[in-house]
């Protein structure tokens, strides 16, 4: 699974040549999009099966055949076009469009350095906003110092992700379990797990997972300016308030009461996914990514899904995004190739193969698991619910929380001590990058 974080700040920095700020272009080329005679270059790291890789695949061939243009796909790990980008898109091997990571430590950093095209004149040209979510825009756009949220467009997500709970079904109904409604109703289902001697969340201590399921915690106590304060440094973030203390008091309180295995200490996110997979626990709360994967593994039970109950808010975000570097040479036909992955039958593909579009017909949607997935991100857009990952603020963050959560499931420091620390390192961080 690839990490939800945006640890490379550093690392990208150290190698870039700075350039002076966002890019100060209007806002799209004046490329024709006749592509006769021409080919775009582009680059993507989705595997082949997956449903952005058929989508990504179906909308090449709806290119070329609009465009007369002919497409040079090359596939990239997303570790290469990680530890890469500013080196390359600053040469004149950059191609025409790629598929990149979003946030502040990534799209953010290479806007910065001036080296990703200025999208806002493509946006009203193909009113690509207005298919857009709002909280799903935030990740799309980024200031002079590359925080998102506010500034010009420098890529367009086309799909989205979120975290929610998967459960079995068959285990809630061997328990008499009814899908809670409340948050009270959730704890009380994990008790009731817990009384038949089962433990009721797979979890993962040393990846993402129990950092995911932390944010939820204190997003149930939280509204949207406590999400703008965390995520977009609007506000000072009180790491004893009544968010977060209750969030790893919570997590501090399930530990001792064995809803949480002490063994998620050491567990990677595949650990614990499978573990789900092969029935062992009844509930793991993860991303939507894990969603094409179950339905293809799960053989010998009945699983769903639903929200965090007791919460209009929920980690997620749009997805990685298509970017144009700023030394693309066709850089009209790479708008043009954007606008097709939004059209309803692009849309329709990934949704219909275990993805979350982002301006998908409902009608098109025809797989019923499918639907579940989609009516639940569309309901969490419909709130404004999409509250960002708990890692995003900095790019180191996302091993200081797991480091923070293992002292906490080993007993080494109490809820208060770790929040301390955490609330230390996450403003350390948050500080270099306002005070650039």
């Amino acid at each position: 699974m690839r990490k939800r974080h945006l640890a490379i700040g550093a690392v990208l920095a150290a190698g870039a040549l700075l350039l002076a700020g966002c890019s100060g272009t209007s806002g799209s080329s004046s490329d024709s999009t006749d592509g006769k005679g021409k080919t775009l270059t582009l680059w993507h790291f989705e595997s082949e099966d997956s449903a952005m890789g058929k989508a990504w695949n179906e909308a090449i061939k709806e290119f070329e055949s609009e465009t007369g243009a002919k497409v040079k796909f090359e596939a990239k790990a997303f570790e290469q076009i990680r530890s890469t980008a500013s080196q390359v898109l600053n040469s004149d091997q950059a191609p025409d469009i790629l598929e990149y990571n979003k946030g502040n430590a990534t799209a953010g950093l290479l806007a910065s350095q001036g080296l990703l095209s200025n999208l806002d004149d493509a946006v009203k040209k193909y009113g690509w906003d207005k298919k857009l979510a709002p909280s799903l825009q935030t990740t799309a756009r980024y200031d002079d110092k590359g925080i998102m949220g506010s500034g010009s467009w420098y890529g367009v997500p086309n799909y989205g992700e979120y975290v929610e709970v998967y459960y079995n079904k068959d285990m809630f109904a061997k328990y008499g379990i009814e899908v809670p409604k409340t948050q009270d109703e959730f704890v009380a289902a994990l008790q009731k797990f817990k009384d038949n001697g089962v433990t009721p969340l797979a979890e993962s201590a040393a990846e993402y997972p129990l950092g995911q399921l932390w944010y939820q915690l204190a997003l149930t106590k939280a509204d949207r300016s406590f999400v703008d304060d965390y995520q977009l440094y609007k506000g000072k973030v009180n790491w004893q308030g009544s968010e977060l203390s209750y969030a790893t008091k919570t997590v501090d309180d399930w530990v001792q009461k064995g809803y949480i295995s002490k063994d998620a200490s050491g567990l990677k996110a595949e650990d614990a996914g499978t573990s789900f997979i092969s029935g062992k626990y009844p509930i793991f709360f993860s991303g939507s990514w894990w969603y094409g994967r179950f339905q293809t593994e799960i053989k010998d039970y009945q699983w769903g899904t639903f929200l965090f109950p007791g919460t209009k808010l929920s980690p997620g975000s749009a997805g990685n995004m298509w970017v144009i570097p700023e030394k693309a040479k066709n850089k009209g036909l790479a708008e043009k190739f954007i606008d097709i992955t939004m059209t309803p039958k692009i849309q329709a593909l990934i949704g219909n193969n275990g993805g979350v579009p982002v301006a998908a017909k409902t009608s098109d949607i025809t797989d019923e698991k499918s639907k579940e997935l989609i009516a639940n991100f569309n309901t969490l857009t419909g709130e404004d619910g999409i509250a960002y990952y708990p890692d995003w603020p900095t790019p180191t963050f996302y091993d200081q929380l797991n480091a923070g959560l293992q002292e906490l499931i080993n007993g080494t420091k109490d809820p208060s001590a770790v929040n301390k620390e955490l609330g230390s390192e996450y403003q350390d961080g948050v500080d270099q990058i306002v005070n650039q």
